[in-house]
């Protein structure tokens, strides 16, 4: 019993990641003077005086998806699904990573910043630029892993919805890279498709550790 209630506590790490990213995600797209969703991408918003939310935003969701890999490593430790939880706790890492390396200024933001792109990438925001696309990977090499889990177990919307955000996401992230306009409301759906994943699916694990006798296949 103890054991489950801390791998409750960890997965709720997981429930509240996405929903907390974006709430203050979106506080600062709305009050930050100078940024242009349709211009900037929300990393931007670690530059500035007041980048430092935005950077400890990323640190803290990372850690809140360390805490749900954890949980699911501990809740799937016999059944499927267990190399997806690695999958989100490298996810985490790379979130971490993102806060603390910051992408270059352009586009006119912050204040005082380039009104162009940048014409070449510092090493800092060549390591931002990793770790949030090896984050974005990651991801969707774990939803491929638990659409498999919950296609053992009979669950057909999960196993679709596992598929079509490990489409969408990609998708989404190819299609803001081709652009120069609404490059950010763009990355940000794809971040809420990708990131919102792990929060639904730390309230689907969550509810499993309710179940009196859960249901393992085979291992992966």
């Amino acid at each position: 019993m103890k054991n489950t209630k801390i791998t409750r506590l960890l997965l709720l790490g997981g429930v509240i990641s996405a929903p907390l990213f974006f709430i203050i995600a979106i506080v600062q797209v709305i009050t930050r003077a100078g940024f242009d969703i349709k211009r900037h991408a929300i990393s931007t918003l670690t530059l500035g005086d007041l980048g430092w939310i935005q950077s400890a935003n990323f640190i803290v969701t990372g850690l809140l998806a360390l805490l749900a890999a954890i949980g699911a490593r501990g809740l799937l430790m016999r059944g499927t699904g267990r190399a997806g939880s690695w999958l989100i706790g490298i996810y985490g890492i790379g979130m971490i990573m993102a806060g603390f390396f910051k992408p270059d200024p352009g586009l006119g933001f912050p204040s005082g910043a380039p009104e162009g792109m940048p014409t070449s990438m510092s090493g800092h925001a060549a390591l931002h630029s990793m770790a949030f696309f090896a984050s974005f990977i990651c991801l969707i090499a774990a939803m491929v892993v638990f659409s498999r889990r919950f296609h053992v177990q009979g669950e057909r919307g999960w196993r679709v919805y596992c598929l079509s955000a490990s489409i969408l996401a990609p998708l989404l992230i190819v299609a803001g890279m081709g652009i120069n306009i609404w490059v950010g409301v763009i990355m940000g759906i794809a971040g809420m498709v990708a990131f919102g994943w792990v929060s639904a699916l730390a309230v689907r694990l969550l509810n499993e550790t309710y179940l009196t006798k859960p249901t393992y296949g085979y291992n992966s």
